[in-house]
């Protein structure tokens, strides 16, 4: 692991995992557009990306560019890969064209199946958590992996474990590239939300292209 001014780049298998705390003032905009959004159903309805998404949730909907720029989100996805791609392997980024960015509002016994992105990048993080994601089936098990995030990569070996599980916490938000399988896993016992933020992204072709350098 090593750190970065605002971050920290995360290597748990292979590809680099950066993680970055959102802004309490993005957090806050964000929130409240997305509140906003979800009593205007003819907004939701025409925001709806849940036709092209994975996820067996109740919501999943795509946030405009007015709101990604007004509420500085475009901005720290741009800030943040910047750092977390130079921490990870020495380049700067000149672009961060963004695909798409949606948020997922997920409740009790719902899931997302495992699945990756488009584009060059993308992440996940997290801006409203339930106090609790609920007790295991068995009361003596070891491990609870109830509303987490899980990264997946390779095969599990001495050494090299494949996944790395998250427990979601407010504020937070992991980069991975986009070809990084990932799963949410459901939660019980709580009407409260889980309500995630993700993204896609392009960024410079000659730096995602580990071939384009010629030997």
């Amino acid at each position: 692991m090593t750190s970065s001014e605002k971050g920290e780049i995360i290597r748990p298998f292979g590809p680099s995992i950066g993680k970055f705390n959102i802004p309490k003032s993005i957090i806050k905009t964000l929130n409240d557009y997305v509140d906003n959004i979800i009593i205007d159903k003819k907004k939701s309805e025409k925001l709806n990306k849940g036709k092209y998404l994975a996820g067996n949730v109740t919501q999943e909907f795509r946030l405009e560019q007015g709101i990604m720029k007004k509420s500085g989100w475009a901005e720290f996805l741009t800030q943040s890969t910047g750092s977390w791609i130079y921490n990870s392997c020495g380049k700067k980024i000149s672009k961060l064209r963004i695909l798409d960015s949606w948020v997922v509002r997920q409740f009790e016994n719902e899931y997302n199946p495992i699945h990756w992105h488009d584009g060059h990048i993308s992440g996940a993080g997290f801006l409203k958590v339930p106090s609790n994601f609920g007790k295991t089936v068995q009361e003596k098990k070891n491990t609870n992996k109830n509303g987490q995030l899980q990264l997946i990569h390779g095969s599990n070996m001495f050494l090299g474990p494949s996944t790395l599980s998250i427990i979601p916490k407010v504020g937070e938000f992991y980069f991975f590239p986009n070809y990084l399988m990932h799963t949410v896993y459901p939660f019980v016992n709580t009407k409260e939300e889980r309500r995630s933020i993700s993204f896609n992204a392009f960024i410079d072709d000659d730096i995602y292209n580990v071939y384009s350098e010629k030997i």
